[in-house]
């Protein structure tokens, strides 16, 4: 069905301009500039005094160590943390608890490949990691196991049994 110009729609003369390849009316993404003043910006991070090369808006990230993730879930009567850790050794764990926050750290060895030459896929974090949690509820900390067996970190803290309130007599 033929439209004159007048009738057509904004969505059709767009997808008459780019299939006839008219570009008649339409600005290139490079031809378009914002001005803020009287100076044009052709970047957001510039108009706003930041340097757009400057990638490290945060800490650089290979000075932050990795994350680990966990799961903290209560039995009868003990807490206990769980947290993947395959590959790690025992002897790149560091495990502490202080006041009721629980620190787990070490290192991942072995993603290094000095033989490479161009990755492809780079998702495995590798280097130190570190985590820290407020434990939900009092523990003893002298009352803790830690197992390390199939990649798997298990934690386990005896809770403090708390004591019901004591009633104050008021005179």
């Amino acid at each position: 069905m033929a439209h004159n110009q007048d009738e057509m729609s904004l969505d059709e003369e767009l997808t008459a301009a780019f299939l006839e390849g008219d570009n008649s009316g339409i600005v290139a993404e490079e031809e378009t500039v914002e001005t803020l003043g009287d100076a044009p910006v052709e970047n957001e991070d510039e108009a706003f005094g930041e340097d757009p090369n400057d990638d490290n808006w945060e800490d650089d990230p290979e000075d932050l160590p990795g994350q680990l993730a966990v799961d903290v879930y209560e039995t009868e009567d003990k807490l206990v943390v769980k947290a993947r850790t395959a590959g790690i050794e025992r002897k790149d764990l560091d495990v502490s608890i202080s006041d009721n926050i629980l620190t787990i750290s070490g290192v991942l060895n072995g993603g290094e490949d000095d033989k490479a030459t161009q990755w492809h896929i780079q998702e495995c974090y590798w280097g130190e990691f570190s985590r820290t949690i407020a434990l939900p509820i009092q523990v003893k900390e002298d009352g803790v196991e830690a197992v390390l067996k199939d990649g798997v970190l298990t934690i386990s803290f005896e809770k403090e049994k708390i004591e019901a309130p004591k009633h104050i007599k008021i005179n």
